[in-house]
């Protein structure tokens, strides 16, 4: 018999190698910085991802530290919404975006600006 432990971090988020490229980039010229994620009430479906740079956490952010070296703060009153969600860099053409696949989501706005969860 073994017995399993409750890992909060472990499903939180899961961000891609080309994700973490990009956040080393983003902070080379700002060295202790942490990317923080969270959300926002925001366009037609309900919330926005909002990705900042931070110096430090906020009152309950939830920290993951990435193989890179990279923080990753998870704003305490996003989990729900973010829970499994999937931070991907995607260059098409030209132009490089963050992208989140969020197995959550049930509804998005036609423009990609917000979505809303189950």
């Amino acid at each position: 018999m073994t017995v399993a432990t409750f890992d909060p971090k472990a499903s939180l988020v899961k961000v891609t190698e080309a994700a973490k490229e990009h956040f080393n980039k983003m902070l080379t010229n700002t060295p202790g910085e942490k990317i923080r994620l969270s959300t926002k009430v925001s366009g037609c479906s309900g919330y926005a991802y909002v990705l900042d740079s931070v110096a430090e956490p906020k009152e309950g952010d939830i920290s993951v530290e990435l193989e890179n070296g990279i923080t990753l703060l998870v704003a305490a009153d996003s989990i729900p919404l973010v829970r499994d969600t999937e931070i991907d860099y995607v260059i098409t053409g030209i132009n490089g975006e963050i992208r989140f696949n969020n197995p959550n989501v049930v509804n998005e706005c036609g423009c990609g600006e917000s979505f809303n969860i189950g």
